[in-house]
């Protein structure tokens, strides 16, 4: 009767306390610039080693310049932050994917195409969206500084156990409707809260038939509906897409891997706090309008009015902030910057999916589009594809590995007053810039929107 879930949770704890607190040991931790400095601070006031090294992953890629990257980072906070990267790592002998590696990328990227991610582990992180790696059916959440610094110290966590939800989504997508859709679409039915307290499997057939990457992408925004994390079980999709990668087992040990991993599945009688059901053939090209991820709209569907909603006094404030109207379709709508990339959508099924649909066009000339693959990786393989030629030729900017335009902790901002479509998982106000206004939509409907220069319903275009 038990989840996936509760299946990996319960393999992984240690000891159970008296408050009801559980011990529960970390298999993989990454860390990157933002977060870990303050850690490894408190590890060496407190005069103590890294427990086990060995599992910690360190990348550079919140705050790095996604241009000319082989030269000093002008920007002065961006500067010490990678540079106390560096020193941390190379004084505690940690492997450092920095600026200029092979490997270097955003976090929730390198996990997965490096074999680094695998069912069945524990994965932590500064960073709110480790619930990504959530798709390989691990139990993944991000932790905050003081937990970094726990984990460091001694490769467990002190957690309270979450309660259990399913979602599960059945039937056959309409044509141009992504992943990225799905989740709007759910995120907008659920609302930001709606998975408060909860870790969230999610389902049935339309999720069985995603690529893994897709799959990221779902678990990626489980943390925008307020889940701790996302979780979707293994299974062939899977283990074809960890096979041969650098870190993942070889030979007999893959073999003897992939037996465990079949095993990873909720019980046909498992029973969960929480059930949702959806049908995909209502989901459509969603877009948002607010400034959360959970105000959602489909496509063809008008923005609430002040009378629909039951928080008016919210509504108004975000479409004062987006200016936008109550009631207001968006299709048509006028935008000036696009923004591909984040770790939601920066990876290489979604820059192939922005240049299929791209070849042969050009973006409209008022439009400035960036796209910034997730890692080096990613990026080199687009170029042995030939995409950076199609993406120059309609006009859009290729830029170099990092996290870039998703929280404009780095020089690319979306300038005051300007909206940007955005495949990043967050609209929140000043995301993006200081008055930027954040649009989330799928690759296709920005590359769509790039193309038209206005919102646009891709699947016309099609």
């Amino acid at each position: 009767m038990n989840t996936l879930f509760d299946k990996i949770w319960d393999a992984h704890i240690v000891k159970t306390l008296e408050s009801g607190s559980q011990v529960l040991y970390i298999d993989r931790h990454f860390i990157h610039e933002v977060t870990s400095p303050q850690a490894f601070a408190g590890l060496e006031a407190r005069g103590l080693p890294l427990f086990r090294k060995e599992k910690i992953v360190a990348t550079a890629d919140h705050n790095v310049p996604t241009k000319n990257q082989h030269l000093p980072i002008t920007e002065k906070l961006s500067r010490h932050q990678v540079d106390t990267l560096i020193k941390n790592c190379d004084k505690h002998g940690l492997e450092l994917y920095g600026l200029g590696h092979a490997y270097q990328g955003i976090v929730h990227v390198i996990g997965p195409e490096l074999g680094i991610t695998k069912p069945g582990m524990t994965m932590v992180c500064g960073d709110s969206h480790t619930s990504t790696h959530g798709a390989f059916g691990c139990v993944a959440f991000g932790i905050g500084t003081s937990q970094i610094e726990q984990v460091m110290a001694t490769q467990c966590l002190i957690q309270t156990k979450p309660k259990t939800m399913r979602v599960t989504v059945d039937g056959e997508l309409q044509n141009g409707v992504l992943s990225k859709d799905i989740i709007l679409y759910i995120i907008s039915k659920l609302t930001t809260s709606g998975g408060t307290g909860y870790f969230v499997e999610y389902a049935g057939s339309t999720i069985r038939n995603l690529s893994m990457e897709a799959r990221m992408t779902i678990c990626n925004m489980s943390i925008e509906m307020g889940a701790r994390g996302g979780i979707i079980a293994p299974d062939e999709t899977t283990f074809d897409y960890i096979k041969g990668r650098k870190f993942a087992p070889q030979g007999a040990e893959y073999e003897a891997a992939v037996a465990h991993w079949r095993t990873l599945k909720s019980d046909d009688d498992a029973v969960f706090d929480k059930e949702y059901y959806f049908k995909a053939e209502d989901i459509e090209p969603m877009v948002t309008y607010g400034t959360n991820p959970g105000m959602g709209i489909r496509i063809s569907e008008n923005i609430p009015t002040l009378e629909e909603t039951e928080n008016a006094k919210s509504l108004q404030k975000s479409l004062n902030y987006m200016d936008l109207d109550a009631g207001e379709n968006m299709i048509g709508k006028p935008i000036n910057y696009v923004f591909i990339g984040s770790c939601t959508n920066s990876r290489i099924e979604d820059l192939r999916l922005v240049a299929n649909f791209v070849k042969g066009k050009r973006k409209a000339a008022h439009v400035n589009v960036m796209v910034v693959p997730g890692s080096k990786q990613v990026e080199a393989q687009a170029k042995r594809e030939g995409l950076d030629k199609i993406l120059l030729e309609a006009g859009f900017e290729l830029r170099e590995p990092g996290c870039s335009a998703c929280l404009g902790m780095n020089e690319d901002k979306v300038p005051a007053g300007e909206y940007c479509v955005s495949t990043s998982n967050r609209n929140f106000e000043g995301r993006q810039g200081p008055g930027a206004r954040t649009i989330l939509a799928s690759p296709l409907t920005a590359a769509a929107t790039a193309v038209a220069g206005k919102i646009v319903d891709v699947r016309t275009l099609i």
